[in-house]
């Protein structure tokens, strides 16, 4: 962007598979994060998130290939950003709301952040771990998705001088309650030549029923064991960063919120606020 361009911020937020399913996952706080912006000088739109390279059900749990032991995931995560905004996306179900302006110059800075966001942070978790639902409690993984980059994105601007509207901005999280987590080790530890065979068995066993299911049936049949294996045995395999983890689930074992996190306060001044 050229510097002295004045370019319009916005806070965009729609149901996840809107495009698909509408509103459905809306009524459950089930939420996409974007930022927007407008150059005052050419009269563009863009458009800015932080994606699932391979779509949500793939980043969340692997592939079990025949043939070959270790799941396969697909969890890579990044910042895509692209000319125009579609605004009945983001209207008809969601948010669509300017809450800063900013120069060129900050834009330009904070493409580069980006830039350097996308090189350092590349995989994408759904779940945050917690160990209880107390406000104070224990954070043993926090999810790293697109509501977490458009909250770093926020500050990014805010460090830059950009002064944010007063508008409340809820995020969705989905946490998993668990005790203490237990490592148990990386691919090749668990699922290579000296690997331990009985809990590589566990593991696959444990992500089966979570794969795309083709009919009603098998799918019940599979929520069925899910439901055994989380709840009533209070069991679940994490994948994080590259490292397997055997959760210990505790009541009330799964939570859907919508909360707010407030706007960031910068330590500059931003123009045409």
């Amino acid at each position: 962007m050229k510097e002295e361009d004045v370019i319009e911020v916005y806070r965009l937020q729609a149901p996840v598979w809107e495009f698909k399913y509408g509103d459905l996952l809306g009524h459950l706080k089930i939420m996409h994060d974007a930022v927007g912006f407008k150059s005052s000088l050419t009269g563009k739109n863009y458009t800015m998130e932080w994606y699932e390279l391979f779509q949500l059900g793939n980043c969340t749990f692997p592939h079990l290939r025949p043939g070959m032991d270790a799941p396969f995931w697909c969890n890579q995560g990044a910042a895509c950003f692209y000319e125009g905004i579609d605004d009945a996306h983001w209207k008809e179900n969601g948010t669509l709301v300017l809450m800063t302006t900013i120069s060129g110059t900050m834009f330009n800075e904070m493409a580069k952040w980006v830039k350097y966001d996308n090189e350092t942070g590349i995989y994408y978790e759904t779940w945050t771990v917690q160990a209880s639902s107390d406000k104070r409690s224990i954070v043993w993984f926090d999810s790293y998705e697109c509501s977490k980059f458009i909250l770093r994105t926020y500050q990014k601007l805010a460090d830059l001088g950009a002064v944010f509207k007063k508008i409340q901005t809820n995020y969705t999280s989905i946490i998993l309650f668990s005790g203490e987590p237990i490592y148990l080790g990386n691919e090749t530890s668990i699922f290579g030549p000296l690997g331990n065979k009985t809990l590589a068995a566990a593991i696959r066993d444990f992500y089966y029923p979570f794969k795309p299911h083709r009919t009603v049936r098998e799918f019940f049949v599979d929520l069925l064991k899910i439901i055994d294996r989380v709840i009533l045995h209070r069991e679940f395999y994490l994948f994080y960063n590259l490292e397997y983890w055997f959760l210990p689930m505790k009541f009330p074992y799964l939570k859907i919120i919508y909360e707010e996190v407030p706007l960031p306060i910068g330590s500059k001044t931003s123009f045409g606020v």
